[in-house]
């Protein structure tokens, strides 16, 4: 089984573009990418842009949760841009929208 293409990238200081599906298939592989891009960018505002996300699921809800403690565990803000209808359907079902509440934009 060949590993999904990941692309979650650094586009400018502060600003993390992630370009690829947020899904069960994906979701490891782009924890450890938008780990690694805050890590290298090291600012302490952080907008993530998920408006290159093709498609998402509730895999893809737990990544961005997980993103956003892990910033909070390291002092940094996270917010997220162009979240896809996918992720704000399924927050909402799953009663956890005000985790990402703060979060989006």
């Amino acid at each position: 089984m060949s590993l999904p293409h990941v692309t979650v990238t650094v586009s400018a200081p502060g600003q993390i573009s992630v370009g690829t599906a947020l899904t069960f298939e994906t979701a490891r592989s782009v924890f450890e990418a938008g780990i690694a891009c805050f890590v290298r960018d090291g600012s302490a505002a952080l907008t993530v842009d998920c408006a290159g996300v093709p498609n998402a699921d509730s895999a893809g809800l737990a990544v961005l949760i997980e993103w956003r403690r892990w910033a909070h565990g390291h002092g940094r803000h996270l917010k997220f841009v162009n979240l896809p209808a996918q992720i704000t359907a399924i927050a909402h079902l799953s009663e956890v929208s005000e985790v990402l509440a703060d979060a989006a934009a």
